[in-house]
């Protein structure tokens, strides 16, 4: 019996989610929920489901929901998550929602802890570690063939006008690059934050981020809103004792530099992956296949745990930021 599916969210990532689900071949998206009836609608018919204005109207009707993904935004694409996640926990369905997992911590706290509670799957779309070049880079991390980790370095940057909070682009952004992070070098130690306003901006559009990890790695995050461009999007270095590695444009190119040698080993799209709006597919299966396999909630890969630590993080820069002193976040 396939796992039925509701998607609460019916915008770009809603459908995005609805669709990878629906060409799942052991999932069945059966609800598709948003507050807005004629959206809502029209892509319950587009993937066969039945349209629902909210959570608690979807558990009344007594339809059997096996998993769901939030996938609303609100301010700084964040604040309307909390609710809906809270219903559909405390329903007893496992949750994948979309990042950040909230704009503000003690909402984020709350559903992690619920979850913990009721001992359920609670998985973030931190979509970009969910890469065949990123999976790649980590078994070369695990399998010491960097040597010891000493740096990491994250540049991610995109062209976004919005001007909606001052710190808009940290919260809205940054999950993606931190949590990266946190996948190659672990938790955070000590966080020290500039932030600048670009041109002709009102909002916090550029930041600098000097991060000292539990483990003693040190990074750097350079962040923007104002740098994007055609290409050079994102890029990671991991560098180690014995060798680096640079990882470009979350899945394009993979590159391995050891340090007492010229042999370097370049790979291009690794598992046929060309481009970022594969992630979501990758990412969306993996979280299926976890619950398919009955993972425990502690095993699930960029959980809410995970988001959480992020977005404490991302908190812990605009604290820097504010008061000039470095921030344990």
């Amino acid at each position: 019996m396939p796992l039925r599916v509701a998607v609460v969210g019916a915008g770009g990532i809603g459908n995005t989610h609805a669709r990878i689900y629906h060409e799942h071949p052991e999932c069945e998206v059966v609800a598709i929920v948003d507050m807005v009836p004629e959206l809502g609608k029209k892509t319950a018919e587009k993937f066969g489901a039945q349209a629902f204005t909210s959570v608690g109207e979807l558990l009344a009707s007594g339809s059997e929901i096996g998993l769901a993904s939030v996938c609303t935004a609100g301010e700084e694409n964040g604040s309307h998550h909390y609710q809906p996640t809270m219903e559909l926990l405390r329903a007893g369905i496992p949750v994948l929602g979309e990042k950040p997992i909230s704009n503000k911590i003690p909402e984020a706290e709350e559903m992690v802890a619920l979850a913990r509670e009721k001992g359920l799957r609670y998985g973030i779309n931190l979509n970009h570690r969910f890469t065949p070049a990123a999976k790649r880079a980590k078994e070369w991390v695990d399998q010491g063939r960097l040597g010891e980790i000493n740096i990491i370095n994250m540049t991610m940057w995109i062209n976004n006008p919005n001007e909606s909070s001052p710190h808009f682009h940290m919260r809205a952004l940054h999950p993606h690059s931190l949590d990266v992070m946190r996948y190659f070098a672990g938790d955070v130690a000590k966080v020290q934050a500039f932030f600048k306003k670009g041109k002709g901006r009102k909002i916090w559009s550029n930041v600098q981020v000097n991060l000292l990890f539990a483990n003693g790695i040190i990074g750097h995050l350079t962040g923007s809103y104002d740098a994007g461009g055609s290409y050079g999007l994102e890029t990671l270095e991991v560098v180690g004792s014995d060798a680096r590695f640079v990882l470009r444009e979350a899945c394009q190119e993979l590159e391995f530099y050891p340090r007492s040698s010229r042999e370097v080993e370049r790979y291009s799209f690794l598992g046929g992956m060309l481009a970022f709006p594969e992630t979501f597919g990758s990412r969306i299966n993996t979280w299926i296949q976890q619950n398919l396999d009955g993972a425990a909630p502690e095993e699930i890969d960029a959980s809410g745990s995970d988001a959480l630590k992020v977005q404490r993080i991302i908190e812990a820069a605009i604290e820097s930021w504010n008061t000039g002193r470095v921030i344990s976040p």
